[in-house]
């Protein structure tokens, strides 16, 4: 484990960025969260600007280091101040199962979940397309059908017996449908597996709206 520097995480609540406050609380790490605007696009300001060419969130700065893409900062963090249970190492047998489902929360289910999303509530209702929602819904339908026939009603995660950053991952999508009101007709397992992970104390602290 490297000797920890300054974690610093650029945040807006409800974002990607919950799911790097969800990893470092559960990691018990110290950081500084620093708010960044998102009632605009771009988020932040000018400033921000050169912590994130982009100006999304999150990034994630570490001393001289500086990360954004939510994923790949959670697996600098576990990669630098591990070893930690929320990773899942090679020698492991789940290790390709969880590899799946870290990515699948953003590779697999961020597009459906940001057409629902968009076409449901972000967008001005003259720019909402009818097609585009039914169709996003349907995609979506299918991925929480998967998600609920992996056996999760034989087991309370995902991958390795225990609490890891795939269900992090996959955890914040499912936030999100919660959030518009699309998570309702998911299958039961989902339904709890969600209410499981959002019972942690690493949960409700990153999800806080401060």
């Amino acid at each position: 484990m490297a000797e920890q520097t300054t974690l610093t995480l650029y945040h807006a609540p409800s974002t990607r960025s919950v799911r790097v406050r969800w990893l470092l609380e559960e990691m018990g790490l110290d950081y500084t969260l620093i708010p960044v605007q998102f009632d605009k696009r771009p988020a932040g300001d000018e400033a921000y600007a050169q912590i994130h060419p982009l100006r999304k969130v999150p990034a994630l700065t570490d001393g001289d280091e500086r990360i954004f893409e939510s994923i790949a900062i959670m697996q600098y963090v576990m990669g630098r101040y591990g070893p930690t249970e929320l990773d899942v190492k090679p020698d492991e047998s789940d290790y390709g199962t969880y590899l799946q489902w870290l990515h699948f929360g953003e590779a697999g289910m961020m597009l459906p979940v940001s057409l629902l999303l968009a076409h449901t509530v972000l967008l001005p209702e003259k720019a909402r397309s009818e097609s585009i929602a039914k169709s996003a819904k349907q995609d979506v339908d299918k991925l929480l059908d998967m998600l609920g026939s992996t056996g999760l009603e034989r087991r309370e995660y995902l991958a390795a017996d225990r609490f890891t950053a795939a269900d992090v991952s996959v955890g914040y999508m499912l936030y999100l449908l919660k959030l518009i009101g699309q998570l309702g007709d998911a299958p039961d397992t989902v339904k709890a597996y969600f209410r499981h992970l959002t019972g942690r104390a690493g949960w409700k602290t990153a999800s806080a709206r401060d």
